[in-house]
C-alpha cells in the first residue's frame, strides 16, 4: 500500500520535474558506476563494436538518462487518464499502415521492443481498437495495483501471461483482432531458439513467429521514440516482412530480430540495455559472467 501511494504522488509532480529528477539520477547512477552502468555498457560495447571508445561513452550515458526517463515517464502516465498520453504525441508516422492492417480483418500482432516510451503506445492504439495484451502481474503488490488501475483505463483485454493467454490471443487473431507482443526478452529455453541480435547468437522468443505462422496475421512493428526537448513523444509504425509469417521458425525469429534491431537503431540510446539480454549465447555462453562459462 505505501509503494500504490508513493506511485500516486510522483504521478501527480509535473512531467518536468519527473524527467529533471530522472536526469539527476541517471548521472548519480553513471558516476558511481552502478550495476546499470556495467550491464549497458558490456551491451553497447557487444551491440555497437564499430564505435570507437568516445563514441560508446557518450552512448552509454545518454541509454542510462533515458531508461531512467523511460521510468518516471511510466509513473507519471500510469498515474494519469489516456487523454494525457496522447498529448504527449507529437508526430505520428506510419498511421496509414495500421488503418490498413485493421481493414483486412486478418488480425493483427504489433511488435513492440522495450524501447522509447512503449507504455505511451497504450492510449494511441485504444483510440483504433480494442487490443488484447498479456499481463503478468508484478510481485509487489502495490506496484501491482498501481499498473493494474493504469491498464484498465484503456480498453484492453488483459490475459494471462501464460498457456491460457497464449490461446485467448490465437483466438483473438483469428477473429481478426490485435495484440501487442514485446518480444525481445530473454526467454525460458522451451519458449526460445537461438538467432542473431545485435550480433549475438542469442536465445530468442519464439512466441510472435509461432503465432504469426499459424495465423497468417499481419505483423506490424511500433515505437514511441522521446524528442530533444523532452516534453513530446514521435510514434513510428512499420510494416514488417511477411518472412515472419514463414513456416521455417528460424527464418521467421531471424526476420523479426532483424527488425527490431532495425527499429532500435532509430535511437538506439532509448532502449533498455541494462537488461541482460544476452545471458543466454549460443554455446552456453553468459557474456555478464565469462568465468561461469
Amino acid at each position: 500500500m505505501t509503494m500504490y501511494l508513493i506511485l500516486k504522488m510522483t504521478a501527480l509532480l509535473p512531467l518536468w520535474l519527473l524527467q529533471h529528477i530522472a536526469i539527476a539520477a541517471a548521472f548519480a547512477l553513471y558516476c558511481l558506476n552502478s550495476s546499470i552502468k556495467r550491464i549497458t555498457a558490456t551491451n553497447i560495447q557487444l551491440a555497437y563494436p564499430h564505435l570507437n571508445q568516445e563514441t560508446q561513452r557518450k552512448l552509454i550515458k545518454k541509454s542510462i538518462q533515458s531508461q531512467c526517463l523511460t521510468y518516471l515517464e511510466f509513473i507519471k502516465c500510469w498515474g494519469m487518464p489516456p487523454a494525457y498520453s496522447l498529448s504527449l504525441l507529437n508526430n505520428i508516422y506510419g498511421e496509414s499502415i495500421l488503418k490498413e492492417v485493421l481493414d483486412n480483418k486478418k488480425g493483427i500482432i504489433v511488435v513492440v521492443p522495450h524501447f522509447g516510451c512503449w507504455e505511451l503506445l497504450n492510449a494511441w492504439l485504444n483510440v483504433y481498437t480494442q487490443p488484447m495484451i498479456m499481463y503478468k502481474p508484478n510481485k509487489n503488490i502495490g506496484i501491482n495495483r498501481y499498473v493494474l488501475e493504469a491498464r484498465q483505463k484503456f480498453n484492453a483485454t488483459l490475459v494471462t501471461a501464460d498457456e491460457t493467454g497464449i490461446r485467448a490471443i490465437f483466438k483473438h487473431l483469428k477473429l481478426g483482432g490485435l495484440t501487442v507482443i514485446l518480444p525481445d526478452h530473454l526467454p525460458k529455453a522451451s519458449g526460445g531458439i537461438y538467432s542473431e541480435f545485435f550480433g549475438q547468437n542469442t536465445l530468442s522468443a519464439t512466441l510472435v513467429s509461432k503465432l504469426a505462422s499459424k495465423t497468417q496475421c499481419n505483423v506490424i512493428g511500433l515505437s514511441c521514440i522521446r524528442n530533444a526537448e523532452l516534453s513530446s513523444f514521435d510514434v513510428h509504425c512499420t510494416q514488417l516482412s511477411d518472412d515472419i509469417l514463414s513456416k521455417d521458425l528460424q527464418q521467421s525469429v531471424d526476420t523479426l530480430n532483424r527488425a527490431m534491431q532495425e527499429m532500435i537503431n532509430n535511437a538506439p540510446e532509448q532502449y533498455i540495455w541494462s537488461y541482460k539480454r544476452f545471458r543466454n549465447c549460443a554455446g552456453n555462453i553468459n557474456v555478464y559472467h565469462p568465468q561461469a562459462n
